[in-house]
């Protein structure tokens, strides 16, 4: 038995599918039935019901997912101990985090925590457009924290419900057009106004679940999808060639709004305001992580919310 089998089982009963448990694991469709199914040779009995959409657990499958998740758990836990009690000064401490806080938030964060004393080397882990692969790079300790905007109505979001965080600042996401001559938008956003075109996330991206749940459900304008993309700053280029209105935080777009290069699109009423948070696990690495949370805790004391700039 191979422990990459427990976790692949842990990503299956999480999303209930083979496509997104596979693409959270890395691997193809049938390399993870494959490995699912080598688990459940291994244990003598079906562990999932294949014959529903989507799939569920067998009721093997349920009496076994605790102690697949406590084995996976101690596994873990025993790495950590041994990293903990030989690890060096040179350790690097990992970021799972969003684009975006790469380029807006993290220098200035960073800055101010290494002010209260020796520097971290940090590094962040491979950026996925999904979000929930995000995340789960958290829930298999592939990292040592995760960065990231945060509303209550994002799925993944609930799902770190459990784990300790702290809250670093807020965000206003604002929608943003390319002016026209008369120095109003080209393309705005009115309620009850004609279609606009619209520069929109993909749907596995964190915005692209939240600004429907904040914004667009309770407003009565219309919206013509004319690109896609995960990134951010992606949407900010196409929206500066004149291409439609995207919806960025508004840190991203300061420059661009103090050059003239964008102009707000809509009303302020329709803007959406995200929280960034700092999420561990519930055992840290190594020791340096351990330093770098208290250090962030204190930080956050002293500097209570570390609001971006508004505009």
């Amino acid at each position: 038995m191979e422990l990459k089998w427990l976790q692949d089982f842990l990503s299956l009963s999480h999303f209930m599918n083979f496509t997104l448990a596979a693409t959270d694991r890395h691997i193809t469709q049938s390399a993870l039935s494959r490995r699912i199914r080598q688990l459940e040779e291994w244990v003598g009995l079906p562990l999932v019901d294949r014959s529903t959409y989507p799939v569920r657990l067998t009721s093997a499958g349920e009496s076994f997912l605790p102690r697949a998740r406590k084995t996976v758990d101690m596994m873990i836990a025993l790495r950590e101990e041994t990293l903990e009690q030989h690890a060096g000064p040179e350790d690097i401490l990992s970021f799972a985090t969003m684009s975006t806080l790469v380029l807006t938030f993290f220098p200035l964060w960073i800055e101010r925590i290494e002010a209260n004393g020796e520097p971290f080397r940090t590094r962040f882990t491979e950026a996925y457009s999904s979000f929930s692969n995000n995340v789960s790079t958290l829930f298999r300790n592939e990292c040592d924290f995760l960065l990231t905007y945060a509303h209550e109505c994002v799925p993944a979001i609930r799902d770190l419900s459990d784990n300790p965080y702290l809250t670093l600042g807020s965000e206003r996401v604002i929608a943003v057009s390319a002016p026209g001559t008369d120095g109003g938008p080209i393309h705005r956003v009115r309620a009850g106004g004609a279609p606009v075109n619209y520069l929109s996330y993909r749907d596995s991206s964190f915005f692209a679940q939240a600004l429907p749940k904040t914004v667009f459900e309770k407003a009565s304008f219309r919206l013509n999808t004319v690109y896609e993309n995960a990134m951010s700053a992606a949407l900010k280029a196409m929206a500066v060639s004149g291409h439609g209105v995207a919806w960025i935080p508004e840190s991203l777009a300061v420059n661009e709004m103090n050059t003239g290069q964008l102009v707000r699109a809509a009303d302020p009423s329709f803007d959406m305001v995200v929280e960034i948070r700092l999420y561990r696990s519930y055992r840290l690495r190594c020791k340096r992580a351990g330093q770098f949370w208290k250090r962030a805790e204190e930080v956050g004391m002293l500097t209570d919310r570390v609001v971006l700039p508004a505009g």
